[in-house]
């Protein structure tokens, strides 16, 4: 994990529950969400959510997370679906929902 650790403790806990849950398997790995990412960093780190509701925050990270899942897939839906450990059926239901 590169992702330069500029936060608190909260923070980091944050993360890390987030890693176990978010995680397919028994181990959280480098490969699982919230650590994945093209830029090193975890995903949401660069999100500015002082002016957001929880709820317009997570839809945010959301969006951001099905994009990259995509386009590391070559938009293969099926491939997709699985890097995010939802269904496919679910993901179209959330590419409809914000329009990709």
């Amino acid at each position: 994990m590169n992702y330069d650790y500029p936060g608190n403790v909260r923070e980091l806990e944050n993360i890390m529950e987030r890693a176990v849950v978010i995680t397919r398997y028994n181990r959280i790995t480098p490969k699982d969400p919230p650590f994945a990412g093209p830029s090193g960093q975890a995903p949401g780190s660069e999100l500015n959510t002082s002016d957001k509701t929880i709820k317009e925050a997570v839809e945010e990270l959301e969006l951001k997370m099905i994009e990259q899942a995509l386009e590391e897939t070559s938009r293969r839906q099926t491939k997709a679906a699985k890097r995010l450990g939802i269904s496919e059926r679910m993901l179209r239901y959330k590419m409809k929902k914000y329009r990709l």
